[in-house]
């Protein structure tokens, strides 16, 4: 895409010094550097004379190494430096010369990458604003160039699924899913994602209990050690739970935080991914085995508190609240806020995705959550922003309502047995998987629905969670510094 052909003009068929200098700074908005690293090009970026000369000097002597440099145009080169490599200027006038350069410095990584995939037909002058704009609108934008693009994408995906994907990656496969969802729905491209589904379930079967070891300095890896990562990353804290939102749904709703710093990382749900587990686990530090009371929020409160007082804050440093109207007082260090409206999209939606898309747009425009997180930064809270679980599309395939069957929850993803003698025959009846009870009380037994399947009135379409799909599993997990934001 847009790297690639930022590569295919570079001098990198001849040259093994290569000098970059990036006058746009489009690495930043597109990062094209990795093609060169693809294309075992070393890449680094150049900070000052002593520097490079003692990492890098020898290197460029020999000639034998493929080095890629990247610098910026206010930045002193010494001669001696430059003269040892060919010099490539990246520039959007350079790249696209027939185009207007400020219509160019509004669009985006998949603008470009767009862009590139049709640039070539092109032998016209377009360099007014409205001439660029149109051949946006009709070439880039086409549906035969939208539907190449990510068919395109939806086979990269498909590779690092396939690939013994470690967490990270699955993060990564998420990610690109819900971008590749959003656009489909948008564009009515139609594009079918849910094989990467399957493969993620086949991950968690063999896999999900191992989480629980890992220890990554960018997120909390599990819901269920958010609190105590949070703590250890920030002095002032506030958590923004997004009930029921999906990457799909941020996606959509991250248009409204253009403007500002945040880094962007991931976590897993609980499974079942329900609210009752997912989110008192996410609140109180605790695996699903050690809630007071796993399968009813009453004690969501009292778990939160409990947890914050165990990490150190006082009683008058802790706070709990719903709404987007929520305004902590001085005192507080640690506040948590619960946000229902996604979730209750979910559970009343009569047009699945499309519905969803439409009503997390209205959502994302009504900028409701930009403000709360706004007020919150104002106060000096690092603000992070997650959900306690996502949101996935299912056919129903039949209600089931039985002797045995312990838990009611909205979720009809999956089904909560204690001492149920048929247990082996309710699952063949309704192609439930039996989960292995990861994290979970061991005392009940734990079947959940296949990937696209709920246990809803047969041939209903709905939008639900409850199951292990990687739309309800992987959610966002955002990261908005006080000072980085402020400052």
């Amino acid at each position: 895409m847009f790297g690639e052909y930022v590569y295919g003009n570079s001098p990198a068929t001849y040259a093994n010094l290569i000098w970059i200098n990036d006058a746009d700074r489009l690495n930043r908005i597109a990062p094209y550097s990795s093609a060169f690293a693809e294309h075992g090009f070393e890449v680094v970026e150049y900070q000052d004379d002593l520097s490079f000369r003692i990492g890098y000097e020898k290197k460029v002597k020999s000639g034998n190494e493929k080095l890629a440099v990247m610098s910026y145009d206010k930045e002193y080169i010494p001669y001696d430096i430059l003269t040892r490599f060919t010099a490539y200027a990246v520039s959007l006038r350079a790249l696209f010369p027939k185009l207007n350069l400020d219509v160019l410095r509004h669009k985006s990584k998949m603008d470009l990458d767009l862009l590139t995939m049709v640039i070539a037909k092109n032998f016209d002058d377009l360099t007014t604003p409205e001439q660029t704009e149109k051949f946006f609108e009709t070439v880039v934008y086409s549906k035969d160039n939208l539907l190449r693009y990510f068919r395109s994408k939806l086979e990269h995906t498909l590779q690092k699924a396939k690939s013994s994907p470690s967490y990270r990656d699955w993060y990564r496969v998420a990610e690109e899913k819900a971008h590749i969802d959003r656009y489909s729905i948008q564009y009515g491209l139609n594009i079918d994602t849910s094989v990467i589904n399957r493969l993620f379930q086949g991950y968690v079967l063999k896999s999900f209990g191992t989480l629980s070891s890992k220890i990554d300095r960018d997120t909390p890896v599990l819901v269920s050690r958010a609190m105590e990562y949070m703590h250890g990353q920030s002095e002032k804290f506030a958590i923004i739970v997004m009930d029921g939102m999906s990457e799909f749904d941020w996606s959509i709703i991250s248009q409204y935080f253009v403007d500002v710093q945040y880094k962007q990382e991931a976590a897993f749900a609980m499974i079942p991914s329900t609210t009752s587990i997912s989110r008192q686990c996410l609140l109180s530090n605790k695996f699903p085995s050690q809630l007071i009371a796993p399968w009813v929020q009453r004690e969501e409160k009292a778990e939160f508190t409990e947890c914050a007082k165990s990490l150190g804050y006082a009683d008058s440093q802790i706070d709990y609240s719903r709404g987007y109207d929520t305004d902590f007082g001085n005192s507080v260090r640690c506040g948590a806020v619960i946000i229902n409206d996604i979730d209750d999209m979910v559970h009343a939606q009569p047009q699945g995705r499309l519905g969803m898309y439409n009503d997390i747009s209205v959502l994302s425009d009504e900028g409701k959550l930009w403000k709360l997180t706004e007020r919150l930064l104002a106060k000096g809270f690092d603000v992070y922003i997650t959900a306690d679980h996502g949101n996935t599309l299912c056919n129903g395939i039949g209600r089931f309502v039985g002797a045995g069957v312990d838990v009611e929850t909205k979720s009809h993803r999956m089904v909560v047995l204690k001492d149920f003698a048929d247990k082996a025959k309710l699952a063949d009846k309704f192609g439930l998987i039996e989960y292995p009870k990861y994290y979970l009380p061991k005392e009940y037994d734990y079947l959940i629905c296949d990937t696209d399947t709920s246990l809803d009135n047969s041939g209903d379409q709905v939008m639900t969670h409850g199951g292990m799909t990687i739309d309800e599993v992987v959610v966002p997990f955002i990261k908005i510094k006080a000072v980085q934001s402020n400052g």
